[in-house]
């Protein structure tokens, strides 16, 4: 027995959206037996964009049931019956979050028609329900519209059905585990949880912090480390006692505050990071005529141009600093030939392997280099939103060095070196940061950047 199954909701942050529609038909094969169809009240707001998709408002739904009103006919509609949606694992996941608020534990078996779809129609272009349906030629009116959506829904599987002649795809597409289910004991603490963006501390038992991780949504991320069947994720559940979490606001800040606290730490779970997140490093030797680009493992304090996650990226990095900057190949760790290098040959080098070239010419290549990878000046603020309403968050470099990141509420707070020592959370300067920091000016996702070129007042 199936329950074709489609819902719509108020959008919004993850596990924190209402149902606003849900449409079940009860179909045991051959025919629909039973069926239920309703707006539901969601008692929040619809986001502006699902209302423009679904055209579903809130004045719509004031007359409407709310969901613990229609919970009952759920429940005996699905009883001993096998879900089948359309994306299910949305579906299942919006129905067992509404249960789970009433207290009261729902899962059934689960059939996703995409994954079926893409197992009995791999030749099929598309796989959104849309596009799907009308490449099969399946009518579908009322779209992103609950009972429409179930009904073409129905169709479609009646298709996968006779498709599955023998039914053994159909069987082994049948998820007995609901996915997305979180361990009883857990409900309450994910509950507590913020859907914002953040770094968040895995404890066990004794309050020693066994993982540290980062999210623009902190109530989902741990929801995956709670539901994950990796080796990983198995351990961590095995040993996870409670959650505490820092809201962080922007972006740069949070990659900042994770790696930094990671590294000082050390949490038995974070070992990738523990020591460097970009491991490999491309420096400047300068100990000879011509200077040499090395990459080598990073080394404490030693300057290098740029980091990586590993030597291929590095190396890929040099190849195209070659080409941009007419670099020569043999004047970098990945050749050692004594002879003219290729790029020679094919006139993009010009000549500092063969002394052609003056090495006061190519040492101005080297620094134009380094000048394209070095922050944009010597002291700035960068600004990006904060925790709450009215705040901003700011990361601070003085003389080339991440000294750390704050928070303020007004511009004028943070008018002198003072008042920005006296907000700073201090962290030490090193690679990984720099590297960090650089990406995300690249990207030009701040707020604002703030030189500080002029004399600071104490």
């Amino acid at each position: 027995m199936y329950a074709i199954l489609d819902i719509e909701t108020t959008g919004g942050k993850y596990d924190e959206e209402g149902i606003t529609e849900i449409a079940i038909y009860k179909y045991d094969g051959q025919k629909v037996i039973d069926q239920f169809s309703s707006l539901i009240n969601p008692q929040k707001e619809i986001q502006p964009f699902v209302e423009k998709l679904t055209g579903i408002n809130s004045k719509m739904l004031d007359n409407a049931p709310k969901f613990y009103e229609v919970a009952k006919r759920i429940v005996e509609l699905t009883e001993d019956c096998i879900l089948v949606a359309h994306n299910a694992a949305f579906d299942y996941r919006i129905l067992q979050t509404e249960f789970r608020r009433l207290g009261f534990p729902f899962e059934r078996k689960s059939i996703c028609t995409v994954a079926l779809s893409q197992k009995l129609l791999p030749d099929e272009p598309a796989y959104s329900l849309g596009k799907l349906v009308r490449n099969l030629g399946i009518p579908f009116s009322d779209q992103h519209r609950a009972h429409g959506d179930a009904k073409v829904t129905l169709k479609l599987f009646e298709l996968l059905l006779e498709k599955d002649i023998q039914k053994t795809i159909l069987r082994a597409h049948i998820i007995t585990k609901n996915p997305n289910k979180v361990p009883s004991k857990y409900l309450t603490l994910i509950d507590k949880l913020p859907s914002e963006m953040g770094v968040y501390y895995l404890h066990n038992a004794d309050d020693a912090i066994i993982y540290i991780g980062k999210s623009n949504n902190i109530k989902k991320r741990v929801l995956s480390h709670l539901t994950g069947s990796q080796q990983k994720a198995i351990a961590i559940q095995e040993e996870l006692s409670h959650v505490t979490y820092a809201l962080t606001g922007g972006e740069l800040v949070t990659l900042l505050k994770e790696q930094n606290e990671i590294k000082s730490i050390a949490p038995k779970f974070n070992r990738a990071m523990r020591f460097r997140t970009f491991p490999m490093g491309v420096r400047i030797d300068s100990s000879a005529t011509y200077p040499l680009l090395v990459i080598e493992q990073v080394k404490a304090d030693t300057e290098y141009l740029s980091v990586f996650k590993n030597q291929k990226a590095a190396k890929a990095t040099l190849f195209r600093w070659s080409d941009e900057y007419k670099i020569c190949l043999n004047k970098t760790s990945v050749s050692k030939s004594e002879t003219a290098c290729f790029n020679h040959g094919i006139q993009k080098c010009d000549g500092a392997c063969v002394s052609e070239e003056s090495p006061e010419a190519y040492q101005g290549k080297i620094d134009r280099l380094s000048e394209s990878l070095s922050y944009p000046h010597d002291d700035f603020l960068i600004i990006e939103k904060g925790r709450k309403e009215g705040e901003s968050s700011f990361v601070y470099v003085e003389n080339g060095k991440y000294r750390g990141y704050g928070y303020h509420e007004l511009n004028h707070q943070i008018k002198t070196k003072r008042q920005i020592e006296s907000r700073l959370i201090q962290m030490g300067s090193n690679p990984d940061a720099q590297k960090l920091i650089r990406s995300f000016l690249r990207r030009k996702k701040y707020k604002k950047l703030i030189p500080l070129s002029f004399s600071f007042t104490n």
